[in-house]
């Protein structure tokens, strides 16, 4: 293992592997099929290289990788579905950096891993997301851009519903952001778990004037209340009815605030300020040393943190072969 990271293996999402590229990094990135479960020569046979880094870039999936303490390389997860996935810290003490999209869970990652490898990474908004070349009239009042389901989304499905009783200028609509919040005179995001999620730097980046929920996680410190975009309090229905009358009302204030939002974004939250950040904790490691500090602990690190995420997932994994794959993870 060398000193200095130079090849990097991306698994999973592709989000800022273009971008590592550009920061001087030789890139490949592996798609990952659902319930594929890969070791170290797998990843090296598919990749056509060992690589100095291997990076996990989550797909909310059961675990993806098998082998953790032992890969001779430096290992890195960059882990945003922390608010659904209760397993994630634990099994993230098997990899040698986590980056946490979620700044309030950070603590919980701190096990094995101290501080200084534990590192906030959050949203970003990819480059499809924009504002069109030409103005486009608006179609609606106040849009809501995703997934509206009573099923498989039932708080924000009621949330919409309510909300829709009492401005019939609400729309709710799936399909490409960049072709739909510029139709809207107001963009509304629903954190239905709490999570600051991508939908706030997205909406923003096409141009929205963004209604969004109170969630923390480092909002506050990315965005400011009135200036980039307008905070609600989701439990004051009365409140967000008022703030959307009064925004109808002023159409220059939205349009100030939403460009001010898309330029905040533009200035700080596009895929090659993620990879930046990567890039400079990676470069900044001795990887060698690192590597090798775990490979002396691996059997330890297996026993108190791997061994019980892989036998969890060995009992509900839904194949023969992926219960053999987490149960030889667990035992080897």
């Amino acid at each position: 293992m060398k000193g200095r990271v130079e090849t990097v293996v991306c698994l999973g999402g592709i989000f800022f592997s273009p971008a590592l590229a550009e920061l001087g990094f030789e890139v490949r990135h592996l798609p990952l099929a659902r319930g594929e479960i890969l070791d170290w020569d797998a990843v090296c046979r598919r990749a056509g290289l060992e690589p100095d880094l291997l990076l996990y870039l989550d797909r909310s999936t059961a675990p993806p990788l098998v082998g953790l303490e032992s890969l001779p390389c430096l290992t890195a997860f960059w882990c945003i579905d922390s608010h659904i996935h209760s397993w994630y810290p634990t099994w993230a003490q098997g990899f040698d950096l986590c980056f946490v999209s979620l700044r309030d869970h950070l603590p919980l990652f701190r096990g094995r891993l101290s501080p200084e490898r534990v590192i906030w990474l959050p949203p970003f908004a990819d480059h499809c997301h924009r504002p069109p070349d030409s103005p486009v009239e608006p179609e609606w009042d106040l849009l809501f851009a995703g997934t509206v389901d009573p099923e498989t989304t039932p708080g924000r499905a009621a949330f919409l519903a309510e909300l829709g009783r009492r401005l019939p200028g609400l729309a709710a609509r799936r399909g490409v952001f960049s072709g739909l919040y510029p139709r809207a005179r107001l963009g509304l995001n629903i954190a239905e778990r709490g999570d600051l999620n991508f939908r706030v730097m997205e909406a923003l980046a096409c141009g929205a004037c963004l209604l969004t929920p109170r969630v923390g996680h480092g909002q506050d410190e990315l965005f400011r209340d009135g200036e980039h975009l307008f905070i609600y309090d989701p439990k004051d229905m009365d409140g967000l009815v008022r703030l959307v009358e009064e925004l109808l009302a002023e159409p220059e204030r939205a349009a100030r605030v939403a460009e001010a939002g898309r330029l905040a974004v533009e200035a700080a939250h596009r895929p090659i300020h993620r990879a930046r950040t990567v890039a400079q904790t990676v470069r900044g490691l001795d990887a060698a040393a690192v590597v090798a500090e775990r490979l002396a602990h691996a059997r330890d690190i297996r026993e108190r943190y791997l061994k019980l995420v892989y036998l969890h997932w060995a009992e509900a994994a839904g194949n023969p072969a992926a219960r053999a794959a987490y149960l030889t993870a667990a035992k080897r």
